[in-house]
This record gives C-alpha cells, structure tokens and sequence, in this order.
C-alpha cells in the first residue's frame, strides 16, 4: 500500500502571496510611471505651445494682433494635447522694447505650466505639492526682410 505525503498547511499560498506581493510593488510603479508619462507630454505641448506663439507673435502683421494671435495658436497647441491654458500662462517681451516688430527685433516667450498629479485628492494642495511645474522659453527673431507692421 502507497501511502501519499502529508499535505502542509501551506498549499496553496505561494500563489496567493505572489500576487499579493506583485500588486503591492506594481501599482506604486504603474503611478510613478502615469505620473512620468503626463509631466513629459506637458512638457512637449509647453515647449511646443511656445515655440508657435514666437513665431505667430513675430510674423503678425500689426502690434495690436500679434499677442491675441499668438496667445490663440498656443491655446491650440495645448488643446492638442488636452490641456487648457489660461492667459497669465504666457508672457511675451520683446527687445528692443517697446515691441514694434522691427526688423530684427526679438520676441521672447516664456510659459509656466502646472500638470496635475493624478489621483491626489484636492484636500492634500495645502500640505503637499499637488502639481509639478513646467516651463518653457522661446526666443524668436523678426525676420530681417520682413517689412515693417503697418500702424
């Protein structure tokens, strides 16, 4: 007569504690990597967004559009990425100041964005940081044969 081996108490557990352990190390890592994946794509559309509110702002035509049009195409940009953005985003200088849009004159852009970290309830703002800031600058040159804005 075959006898069979004592069965322990365990059986059965290893599988159980693996995906214990497995879910327990994977879901701070998928966080950590969501966190990672929305801070780059805001900082592709900031640098972007920038990049053609510069030259929209230098190739206007007249002073008085050239910050509405500007500010629009950089809307544009986020939006493309699904991101809002507010006017005090965005600041345009220019030198020699005041900006005239003289022939080789330069435009400068800077934008400051605030991606929201995921998942981190409202409450917490006040005692830890509930956003990472993303900055970018653009410095656009007026092109030197462009003629002059008309007044």
């Amino acid at each position: 007569m075959t006898r069979l081996p004592a069965r322990g108490a365990d059986d059965g557990n290893a599988i159980i504690e693996f995906v214990y352990l497995a879910v327990l190390l994977m879901l701070p890592l998928v966080y950590v990597l969501l966190i990672v994946f929305r801070v780059q794509a805001a900082a592709y559309a900031v640098s972007s967004a920038v990049r053609e509110a510069g030259r929209v702002y230098a190739t206007s035509d007249s002073v008085g559009d050239a910050s509405g049009r500007a500010f629009s195409a950089a809307r544009i940009v986020m939006a493309d990425s699904n991101l809002t953005l507010s006017a005090d985003q965005v600041e345009i200088s220019c030198s020699p100041s005041p900006c005239g849009l003289q022939p080789g004159s330069q435009v400068d852009v800077v934008m400051t964005y605030a991606v929201a970290l995921p998942l981190v309830p409202r409450f917490f703002s006040d005692r830890a940081p509930a956003s990472v800031r993303v900055s970018s600058r653009h410095l656009e040159v007026v092109d030197r044969f462009q003629a002059g804005p008309t007044p």
